[in-house]
């Protein structure tokens, strides 16, 4: 029996996709086959496998937030690391902690963001609104 689209922005059978399988592979959210992502961080406008409209995809700041928390811990906790066991110059701290952390930013960032559209889908999330009488 196959799995039914529970969002309302499909009409036809789907396979169950994982969000985090299909953001960390930046795959369609509803299919998992479809490219998500047009550029490096552009969204495609529709899924080139299953039609899927992306115009639901709003992402806002979020990958952001999550990648300065993780990215600047792993840094921050390392870089202190080795300030206190080696006490190196300055520009050593450059030279390690400054590629490592570009490094670590741009490569979460589309993993990220994919997988926090893949959850709007998932969740049907939507922008508030308010109900008028």
């Amino acid at each position: 029996m196959a799995k039914h689209d529970i969002s309302g922005q499909g009409d036809g059978p789907v396979r169950a996709v994982s969000p985090f399988t299909a953001g960390l592979k930046g795959r369609c959210p509803r299919c998992g086959e479809g490219n998500l992502f047009a550029g490096y961080l552009d969204l495609a406008p529709a899924c080139d496998a299953c039609g899927l409209d992306y115009a639901f995809a709003d992402s806002g700041d979020g990958p952001a937030v999550f990648i300065m928390m993780v990215v600047g811990f792993i840094v921050v906790g390392l870089a202190l690391m080795t300030e206190i066991v080696f006490q190196p110059p300055y520009w050593v701290h450059v030279v390690l902690w400054l590629p490592l952390l570009l490094g670590l930013s741009l490569g979460m960032l589309r993993p990220f963001k994919a997988t926090l559209i893949a959850l709007q889908y998932v969740n049907r999330a939507r922008e508030g609104r308010r109900e008028m009488d």
